[in-house]
C-alpha cells in the first residue's frame, strides 16, 4: 500500500480472489478491490489489464470463475445486470446506453416505471425523473424532449440521473470524459464530488492519468488480470503509477529520432468545406509531424476528412504528392494517403470484422489464386504487421471486437502501414487507450518519420498499391498530420503546430517557438498567433 488511505470510512464495496477465465484466456486472475463509502477510487491499467471484465463481474454481466464481493459488509452476488442494478450498483459506460428514440423522463425512469395494474402512471415517471435531475445538479434539463436531441455531456448527465433513480450505492464511470469539451468535464467532476459527499461509492475508469490525479482519493492498478498496487493518488507519483501499469520503467514518453524534413507531400490550399473549415492552408513535408490543435467544434476533424474525400470540398485544393483533382478514400489510398478516425468504432474499423479483413482491407490483391481473397492469405499478410506493432491477438482471424481498445488502435494504424501511404492522417490516435499503447505509438510515429525504422516485414506484400515493396526494410521517412485534443502529445510528438480557431487554421510554427498556453489562446481567440 502506497500512503495511508481513509481507515475509518466504512467500505461499501469489497471483491477478494476474483477470477475469470474465456476458454484459454486468464482476464482476472484473483483480483481484490476496496471502495468506501463517500471516496472516488480509480481503477487504472493498460487496455486488456481486465478493468472491464472486473466491472462486469460487479455489475452481474459475468459470472466469475471464483472469489467473493461484499456491499455494506453484506454478499453480493448479481447473475445479472438486473440483479446489480436491483442492489444498487450502477456502471456508465464510455459508449452511452440510452434509448435515442425515447423522452429523458423515459429513459431515467426505463425499467423502474411504476404501475397501476396494467397502466403505467406517467405523472409519476415525471415526478420522479425530475427529482433525479435535480440530484445531479440538472433540473432544467427538458423532461420530454427525446435524448438525440440533448448535447453528450447533458446525455451523460441523464445516465447519471438515472443510477440516482435506482438510490445507487456504487456508481462506476468508464472513460466518462473521453468526448466531453473542458468546460463540460469541469462540471462533470463539480457532479462526481457532489456525488461522493452524498456518500456514494464511485470507481473512476481512466487512461487519462491528470484526471485521475485531481478527482480521485484513492487508486488500485490492475496488470495482466492481476491488482498489482493501489494506494492514495495524491502522495503518489504518475511515473509510479505508470511504471506500475506497465510492469517496467517507461522509455522516454515521447522520442524524437533525428528528423529531416524533405519533399512536400502534402498540400492544403483554401480549403472550404461545406461549414467547416474555413480558408484553411498548410504544408507537410516528408520527415516531419505537423501537429493540429483546437477545441472541440473548431473544425479540426472537419479539415482531415475534407483532405482524404471523406467530406465535400467547396473551393480550393488539396495536393497529394503530384496529384490533385476530385478527391474520394479510394483515390487517397490510392495516391498514397491513409487516415485513422478519430471514431474507430462506428467509422474508422470494421469491428464486427476480423483483425486480417480490416488489415488488409487497403488492398487485397495478391491475397489468393486467381484473384480470389483467401482467410489464409489474409492471416499470412497480417501476422508479420502484429508481430511488428505489437498486436496482442489471438490470431489473425480473431473477431476485432474481441480486442482491447488500444489494439484495435494499432490494427488501423497497422492498416495505414500495409498499404505503404507516404502520409498518414490520424485524428485523435491515442483517445481512449493506455499509456503503454501511446508509448508504442508514439515510437512507431518516430521511427516512421525518421526514416529506416520501418521496411515491409511481409517480404513484399506491403508495398504501394498495384506494387510490391522492398523486403529490405529500409524505407524513406512518412509525414503525419496529426490532431490531438492533448497538448503534451501535440508538443511532445510534433515538430510543427497549427491552431484551429472557428474553421480557420493558423500558421505551423515550430514548437519550440509556442506552449500549451499560448496554443489555447489562440484556440479560443483570445490570442493571435506570435
Amino acid at each position: 500500500m502506497i500512503g495511508t488511505s481513509k481507515e475509518n470510512e466504512p467500505v461499501s464495496l469489497r471483491m477478494e480472489g476474483v477470477r475469470k477465465h474465456f476458454g484459454a484466456t486468464v482476464a482476472l486472475d484473483g483480483v481484490d478491490l476496496k471502495v468506501r463509502s463517500g471516496e472516488i477510487h480509480a481503477l487504472i491499467g493498460e487496455n486488456g489489464a481486465g478493468k472491464s471484465t472486473l466491472m462486469k463481474v460487479l455489475t452481474g454481466a459475468h459470472q466469475p470463475d471464483d472469489g467473493c464481493m461484499w456491499l455494506d459488509g453484506e454478499p453480493y452476488w448479481p447473475r445479472s445486470p438486473a440483479d446489480g442494478r436491483s442492489a444498487g450498483v450502477a456502471m456508465i459506460y464510455q459508449e452511452l446506453s440510452l434509448a435515442q428514440h425515447l423522452s429523458v423522463a423515459e429513459n431515467i425512469m426505463l425499467g423502474l416505471e411504476p404501475t397501476r395494474g396494467p397502466f403505467v402512471k406517467w405523472g409519476e415517471i415525471r415526478r420522479l425523473a425530475a427529482g433525479a435531475l435535480g440530484q445531479v445538479g440538472r433540473p432544467d434539463i427538458p423532461l420530454d424532449i427525446p435524448v438525440s436531441r440533448l448535447s453528450v455531456a447533458e446525455q451523460q448527465l441523464v445516465e447519471v440521473a438515472r443510477s440516482v433513480a435506482i438510490g445507487c450505492r456504487v456508481l462506476v464511470l468508464d472513460e466518462p470524459t473521453s468526448s466531453l469539451a473542458k468546460k463540460d468535464i469541469r462540471k462533470l467532476f463539480e457532479l462526481v464530488r457532489r456525488l461522493k459527499a452524498e456518500g456514494l461509492a464511485i470507481v473512476y475508469i481512466s487512461h487519462v492519468l491528470e484526471e485521475v490525479h485531481e478527482i480521485s482519493d484513492t487508486f488500485t492498478v490492475l496488470r495482466d488480470g492481476l491488482s498489482v498496487g493501489e494506494g492514495v493518488t495524491a502522495t503518489t507519483g504518475v511515473h509510479d503509477i505508470i511504471t506500475m501499469m506497465v510492469g517496467r520503467e517507461l522509455d522516454e514518453l515521447y522520442p524524437r529520432s533525428h528528423r529531416v524534413a524533405g519533399e512536400v507531400v502534402l498540400e492544403v490550399d483554401g480549403l472550404d468545406g461545406l461549414g467547416l473549415p474555413a480558408s484553411a492552408s498548410l504544408v507537410l513535408r516528408r520527415g516531419e509531424v505537423l501537429g493540429i490543435a483546437g477545441l472541440v467544434g473548431s473544425g479540426r476533424t472537419e479539415l482531415l476528412r475534407a483532405i482524404f474525400g471523406l467530406d465535400p470540398v467547396v473551393r480550393g485544393e488539396v495536393k497529394v504528392a503530384h496529384f490533385t483533382g476530385p478527391a474520394s478514400p479510394s483515390r487517397r489510398w490510392a495516391q498514397g494517403a491513409g487516415m485513422v478516425s478519430e471514431d474507430r468504432n462506428r467509422e474508422g474499423l470494421a469491428i464486427n470484422l476480423s483483425l486480417a479483413d480490416n488489415l488488409t482491407m487497403p488492398r487485397l490483391k495478391g491475397l489468393g489464386p486467381y484473384g480470389l481473397v483467401t482467410p489464409s492469405g489474409q492471416a499470412r499478410a497480417s501476422r508479420p504487421w502484429i508481430d511488428r506493432i505489437p498486436i496482442k491477438c489471438l490470431s489473425p482471424m480473431q473477431p476485432l471486437s474481441d480486442l482491447s481498445g488500444g489494439n484495435q488502435q494499432k490494427v488501423a494504424i497497422a492498416r495505414l502501414l500495409y498499404a505503404d501511404v507516404d502520409v498518414l492522417l490520424l485524428d485523435e490516435p491515442t483517445r481512449g487507450i493506455d499509456v503503454g499503447s501511446k508509448a508504442q505509438i508514439y515510437k512507431l510515429i518516430d521511427e516512421l518519420t525518421a526514416g529506416g525504422g520501418i521496411g515491409d516485414p511481409t517480404g513484399g506484400a506491403g508495398g504501394p498499391i498495384g506494387e510490391t515493396s522492398d523486403p529490405a526494410g529500409e524505407r524513406p521517412p512518412k509525414a503525419v498530420l496529426i490532431i490531438s485534443s492533448y497538448l503534451p502529445e501535440l508538443l511532445g510528438m510534433c515538430d510543427r503546430v497549427a491552431v484551429m480557431c472557428r474553421g480557420r487554421l493558423g500558421e505551423a510554427r515550430s514548437v519550440d517557438e509556442i506552449d500549451e498556453r499560448q496554443i489555447m489562446l489562440e484556440a479560443t481567440g483570445s490570442g493571435e498567433a506570435a
